[in-house]
């Protein structure tokens, strides 16, 4: 009985924590954080103006650098480290201009952002007919990124119930701090890798998505990205008129 009662909590504990590793992922990655709760949603509206205020600083210094590269005395012109620290203090708020609260978030969105400004592609609506394409490797390593992504998510749920044991037993503290430390670079890294492989697979397979699509031949950009586009969106149904 003991040992079925110990097996029980254990089963326990494992759906509990990729239950709170579910919710720890959504608040990570943050995609739909505008229909968040009011007071929630206006407290994390303000986080992202803040951020957004920080990258554009951020991203002001960078280009005033890269202007002084440009000066016609050397002795005038910045070392290349000081441009490198400043595309680096930009990064480390978010790859591209934020969009959410939090850095995953943000890195996998910026996937998308750059997809609709280089080849005016829509990853939302492309990426389900793009998948069925892709070759069966490439499937695999989008198949285990995302996993890894899951996996820190639920090393964070883990983090949440050492921290709710904490009361009873005060060791699970340092230890849940501990998850939340691994937890958040693991996140880091799998968001990243996952976002860089949902980039790269757009931009090396559109051209066969096209393709299947019977679209002509064309290069990676705009124009094959709108023409794929055009062919995969649903036309608005007409309205009838008022009888």
């Amino acid at each position: 009985m003991l040992l079925a009662a110990i097996l029980a909590g254990a089963a326990a504990s494992g759906l509990a924590a990729q239950s709170l590793g579910s919710v720890v992922e959504r608040a990570a990655l943050a995609a739909g954080w505008q229909a968040w709760p009011w007071l929630f949603g206006a407290l994390v509206e303000r986080y992202v103006a803040r951020r957004q205020r920080r990258w554009d600083a951020a991203q002001a210094e960078y280009e005033a650098l890269r202007l002084l590269e440009l000066a016609p005395r050397p002795a005038d012109r910045p070392g290349p480290r000081e441009r490198h620290r400043a595309a680096h203090r930009r990064e480390r708020i978010a790859v591209e201009r934020p969009e959410r609260p939090t850095w995953s978030g943000d890195r996998i969105h910026a996937a998308a952002v750059r997809l609709d400004r280089d080849a005016h592609a829509n990853l939302l609506i492309l990426w389900p007919h793009l998948w069925l394409v892709l070759p069966e490797e490439i499937r695999g390593e989008i198949g285990r990124a995302r996993t890894a992504l899951t996996r820190a998510a639920v090393l964070g749920g883990w983090a949440l119930l050492y921290l709710a044991l904490a009361w009873w037993w005060w060791p699970a503290a340092p230890l849940a701090a501990t998850l939340v430390v691994i937890s958040a670079r693991r996140l880091r890294a799998a968001s990243d890798t996952y976002a860089t492989l949902l980039e790269a697979s757009v931009r090396l397979h559109l051209a066969d998505l096209a393709d299947k699509l019977r679209i002509e031949e064309q290069s990676m950009g705009p124009l094959l990205g709108g023409a794929v586009m055009r062919r995969l969106s649903s036309p608005v149904p007409a309205t009838e008129p008022a009888s």
